[in-house]
């Protein structure tokens, strides 16, 4: 994951030094360019840049990237996940995580994992090593509340939810689903 962002951050400095050093063409290559019929630089340079598609993929390698193709233990986990197979999932994404034990989603998945399965020491490891591994986990964040919520601890999914509320800047699905749950426990409780 390290080197794909690398190598896109590499990709987008190129492509942003190629329109710095197209904007600072001399002005008279401009004038003799639209004296011929040719369309103005600026404009193209503005198009060409708003085009540009490796900058604009960022995302796609940081959170939603193919991971099938990147780890085969990885897309197998997570299809085991959708798929409902806690125990084929926690073994699968231990396999991911023995490659790159610095990657916090694996960590949040297994605690997912664990926590569908009801072991909850296991899955508060998980979420602990996600967060250790990146403080602003959205996903590890509400898991670990929902997780809180399963031990009947209120105030500890609370805390998380005040964190995901400073981490989102605007609105974001993992505070959202973890409000709802909190909710929903209260709703419980109150009966």
């Amino acid at each position: 994951m390290i080197r794909s962002l690398a190598v896109a951050a590499l990709l987008c400095a190129v492509a942003a030094a190629v329109a710095i050093e197209a904007a600072r063409r001399p002005a008279w290559q401009d004038r003799v360019s639209q004296g011929l019929g040719a369309p103005d630089a600026a404009v193209e340079t503005a198009i060409a840049t708003e085009a540009w598609p490796i900058c604009t993929t960022m995302d796609a390698v940081a959170e939603n990237a193919d991971w099938a193709q990147l780890d085969a233990d990885f897309a197998a986990g997570k299809t085991a996940l959708g798929a409902g197979d806690w125990s084929g999932a926690i073994a699968a994404l231990k396999l991911a995580a023995l490659r790159d034990p610095r990657n916090a989603d694996i960590q949040n998945y297994i605690g997912y994992a664990y926590r569908r399965l009801r072991q909850l020491e296991p899955a508060f490891a998980h979420y602990r090593q996600a967060l250790a591994l990146n403080p602003r986990h959205r996903s590890a964040h509400e898991h670990l509340g929902e997780a809180y919520l399963a031990t009947g601890d209120l105030a500890k999914a609370e805390e998380q939810l005040a964190r995901l509320d400073n981490i989102c800047l605007i609105a974001c699905a993992e505070y959202a689903d973890l409000q709802t749950a909190i909710a929903a426990y209260r709703k419980t409780a109150a009966r």
